[in-house]
């Protein structure tokens, strides 16, 4: 075998019901268990030329939510490949402590993402409202009366302030949610966003969870578009 990938570390008492599911690649193989002592990895062939093709992600997605169903799961990211069975089998023995703890720490757990973003009319729109600065040099540029570096500073003050404004709002809403969740991990947010954080969520809390995620659109208004998805492998906490 040229390689192997990789989907999760799991106990080796765990149900592993792996009958029917696809493998990332599309090959007839199946997807197998490689054992050492207490725990257990789920792999399959690696596929040549592996790319995040849409089907391939919801192959990895599907596997992993079916171990997730039965116990704690370690998810690997996707597109982890390996030497072979006894690369996997090796991690597996000098890991095996750390795995194990891991495991433990993601017992009955999922993870919940939020994306935030705001429109930026909206954004301007409380900057001019609340900043006497900001509303005089918008006016001076838009009357034609300011110079350039009217202009400028305007620009830069608007910068200052949506930046921490955003920034405010984001740590508000984090901290909402935290009291929710065992843990919680901001990532750089996309273009559009400025919040992008995942939280580690007792599964027995999912339902409150995903309500106080979705009031949060009814508290903050339209301007604000919240996106939560959810329950995850807790691919943010498995490292």
């Amino acid at each position: 075998m040229s390689g192997v990938y990789v989907y999760a570390v799991t106990r080796s008492d765990h149900p592993l019901r792996l009958d029917g599911l696809r493998t990332v690649g599309g090959t007839d193989d199946p997807p197998r268990v490689l054992v050492h002592g207490p725990l257990a990895a789920v792999v399959s062939p690696a596929p040549p030329g592996l790319r995040p093709k849409r089907r391939d992600l919801a192959a990895h997605q599907e596997l992993q939510e079916r171990l997730m169903a039965d116990g704690s799961v370690l998810p690997m990211r996707f597109g982890l490949l390996a030497p072979d069975d006894t690369a996997v089998r090796t991690a597996l023995e000098e890991k095996s402590e750390d795995y194990a703890r891991r495991l433990g720490e993601l017992h009955g757990t999922a993870e919940f993402n939020l994306k935030a973003a705001r429109s930026q009319d909206d954004l301007l729109r409380e900057v001019l409202d609340e900043s006497e600065e900001a509303r005089r040099l918008n006016q001076h540029t838009r009357d034609g009366s300011g110079a350039y570096e009217d202009r400028l500073a305007l620009g830069e003050l608007v910068a200052r302030q949506v930046e921490a404004r955003q920034r405010r709002q984001a740590d508000e809403i984090v901290g909402r949610l935290s009291g929710l969740a065992r843990a919680s991990v901001v990532a750089d947010p996309s273009k559009d966003d400025f919040l992008n954080v995942s939280f580690l969520v007792e599964r027995a809390r999912a339902d409150e969870f995903t309500a106080a995620g979705r009031g949060l659109a009814h508290d903050y208004g339209d301007a604000y578009d919240f996106r939560l998805r959810g329950p995850l492998p807790p691919y943010s906490f498995a490292a």
